[in-house]
């Protein structure tokens, strides 16, 4: 925790001169790391000599930043050696950690002390910057000790928090939902800010606009009903053929736009601006038939009452000033025991710009950080609503999708900010192994809420209805895992055993097929042209949809089941996103590392059933025993269809300069005589003459080495 605490007081220290900077010249993207490593001229359409001189200081300095973030576990070291050194202490006498700020941090460095050790530490709140002043603030003219000349530009910096929550043994802290609820907490107290902004910490900001659009959603024309607004994900570090569709353009691009015209996206869990109050269990304001809209405030906190035909509200001004629970949606202990925490709802509720003015005038005292901690403390949320009525939901590894279908169903909407497309920027997880864990736990995570009591089948009448088929569909998908595994390897195996599919298919059946097969090609023009990706990237997208199916959706499917059934909790491990090679050399050097895990087995399983299937079937047409090889030809292209759509995954496990792991060999071997088996076993069980008719079966005619008529047919898309 030091090392996060330390590594923010050097980037606020660093901020103060980056900010500036950007505001002075128009400065994007606002992360340094990426406006550095961009390949364009920084200097067109600007101040030569003052713009030079300037991003020369600020470059130096930037370097200077990254130096010290890198020596910090050094620095600190030493630091505290000649603390300790300069009381005088002695060999065996406990050591502390000194903080850059010369004072004394909780804990040691080497051995953690009582009450601040891993999972067993108490709550912390630091202020590294309070809160900017209301009116502007200049900076400087240029001098010996800051060459920047900040005399026109407004140098104010947003509020910077450090936040550690509580955490105790044996206590359920609730991963990812719990600590984005403390952290609203905290930040209620300390900012009360009418609008959240969520990231995840391997996002950053590319465009410093991108919060304004999304404000500009909540506060215009009718969207006071607009709980949150959810923009693009894009990535960074991802290979130019995408191998893995890290970038996921269907999704992204067309699935959550489509959304857009309904109730609203789905909400992704990172790169969303919410509306605080929504995460306060509010319901959103209503309209009357035929009237205007009524103020937020009288909205939010009215006493409604809908009657029929028309379900007209009607309200009176009592009930518009104060409702059931005063200015809460809910009976105050659901909030928890801090009076200081509900004192800040009404005001977040209605925010007014005296209101702001004087929050800003207000420096973060002991009191309030103390009042901070206290709502961080991990006993809080006992006995409260938060994690069921209140904050993000708890119960499921995908909190992001179960906390917006909550606020769908009281009515709130969502809207898909794609003005600007690469407002934030994120790391995907380029290995395939890290890719298909990722993959592992949305899709559990979709299964949880069909099996919960967050189930869209059973939402409120609130909900649109074609809002309620796309969360269906967000927690069903990982279903289909079932269907696709008797498709890629039933038809294969057909041909070892001789039992096929089809039997003599009707007039009827092409004209079904043609029906299919022509609205799959529809859809896909469609979603092509909708989503603004190129054809290559769609099909990319199918590739990856095939081997996610294959392993981690069947995984999911197998998992859920079990803790259904068996009431047993599921475990994950956090995604790594970071390269294991060298990035300077090679930045996809990681790409082809090959990482073992069970989620590839039955991937090389359809590989391999597929691959033994059509050596058979080309065998049994060059020994003659089947003479009309032309009817087994759309089986064969079927086959190779399978093993197309899993090349990619193919490439990432033989790995680079044919790097196999062994156990990939193993399991290789061990498909390969189990279809050996099937294929030497299974013709012969009847004999040529026995009852079925050889090896093709019981409605495959007689072939049998001489040419004899052969009437099996394969099913293929």
């Amino acid at each position: 925790m030091l090392l996060t605490y330390e590594a923010m007081a050097e980037a606020a220290k660093f901020a103060t001169v980056w900010v500036p900077f950007c505001r002075k010249h128009g400065i994007e993207p606002r992360g340094p790391e990426s406006y550095f490593d961009l390949k364009s001229h920084p200097y067109m359409g600007r101040s030569q000599e003052d713009f030079v001189n300037d991003r020369r200081r600020v470059r130096k300095d930037y370097d200077e930043f990254k130096a010290r973030i890198n020596g910090l576990d050094h620095d600190i070291k030493q630091r505290s050696d000649a603390y300790n050194a300069a009381r005088g202490l002695k060999d065996g006498e406990p050591r502390a950690t000194w903080m850059a700020d010369g004072t004394q941090w909780e804990g040691t460095w080497v051995e953690p002390s009582e009450n601040h050790r891993k999972g067993d530490h108490a709550g912390i709140v630091l202020v590294l910057l309070n809160h900017p002043s209301h009116s502007r603030q200049l900076g400087p003219p240029a001098s010996a000790d800051n060459p920047l000349d900040l005399s026109m530009v407004d140098v104010r910096l947003p509020m910077l928090v450090y936040v550690s929550r509580e955490k105790r043994p044996g206590h359920n802290h609730q991963k990812k939902a719990g600590a984005m609820n403390a952290l609203t907490r905290c930040s209620a107290v300390l900012s009360n800010s009418p609008f959240i902004l969520n990231l995840d910490c391997d996002h950053y900001i590319n465009n410093s606009q991108a919060l304004r659009a999304g404000i500009c959603f909540m506060l215009g024309r009718d969207s006071d009903t607009v709980a949150f607004v959810q923009f693009p994900q894009r990535f960074e570090g991802v290979d130019p053929t995408d191998l893995y569709a890290n970038h996921n353009r269907i999704f992204f691009d067309g699935t959550l736009r489509a959304l857009d015209g309904m109730q609203g996206p789905i909400y992704v869990g990172t790169g969303c601006l919410f509306r605080r109050i929504t995460l306060y269990g509010f319901d959103p304001p209503r309209i009357n038939v035929g009237g205007p809209c009524f103020p937020a405030l009288g909205g939010m906190f009215a006493k409604a009452k809908y009657e029929k035909p028309g379900l007209e509200l009607t309200t009176t001004k009592a009930a518009v000033a104060k409702g059931k629970h005063g200015f809460l949606p809910m009976p105050k202990k659901s909030y928890g025991k801090s009076d200081a925490f509900a004192d800040t709802i009404p005001m977040a509720s209605h925010p007014s710009p005296f209101a702001a003015a004087s929050a800003a005038s207000v420096v973060a005292d002991e009191a309030t950080i103390a009042e901070a901690v206290a709502v961080c403390a991990a006993a809080y949320e006992k006995k409260t609503g938060w994690g069921s009525d209140i904050g993000w939901v708890y119960g499921t590894v995908t909190e992001d999708v179960v906390t917006g279908y909550r606020m769908h169903i009281k009515g709130w909407r969502s809207r898909y900010c794609s003005i600007y497309p690469h407002a934030f920027i994120g790391t995907a997880p380029i290995n395939l192994t890290e890719r298909l864990f990722q993959v592992l736990r949305w899709s559990t995570g979709s299964l949880e809420i069909f099996f919960s009591r967050n189930n869209p089948l059973f939402g409120s009448t609130f909900l649109h209805p074609l809002q309620r088929v796309a969360y269906i569909n967000i927690t069903t998908y990982p279903f289909t895992a079932i269907f696709l595994i008797f498709y890629t390897t039933v038809p294969a195996l057909s041909f070892v055993t001789g039992h096929f599919i089809v039997q003599r298919p009707t007039t009827m059946f092409y004209v079904y097929l043609a029906i299919v097969l022509g609205t799959l090609l529809i859809l896909a023009v469609l979603e092509v042209k909708w989503a603004g990706v190129t054809v290559f990237e769609w099909f990319r997208n199918g590739q990856f949809w095939m081997t996610a199916s294959c392993s981690a959706y069947l995984a999911a499917v197998c998992q859920v089941l079990v803790k259904v059934v068996f009431r047993r909790d599921i475990s994950f491990k956090l995604t790594s996103k970071q390269p294991a090679g060298d990035e300077k050399k090679d930045p996809y050097a990681d790409l082809y590392v090959v990482r073992w895990t069970w989620l590839m087995v039955t991937p090389i399983i359809i590989i391999l059933v597929n691959i033994i299937g059509s050596a058979v079937a080309f065998a049994k047409v060059l020994d003659g025993e089947w003479t009309h090889w032309l009817k087994v030809a759309g089986g064969v292209f079927f086959n190779f269809w399978v093993l197309f759509h899993l090349y990619p995954f193919a490439k990432g496990i033989l790995g680079r300069h044919g790097k196999t792991p062994v156990v990939v060999l193993v399991w290789w071997a061990f498909t390969f005589v189990i279809t050996a088996v099937l294929y030497i076993n299974i013709p012969h069980i009847h004999g040529p003459g026995g009852k079925h008719g050889g090896a093709i079966g019981r409605h495959g005619g007689d072939a049998h080495h001489h040419g004899k008529k052969f009437d099996g047919y394969y099913l293929w898309p």
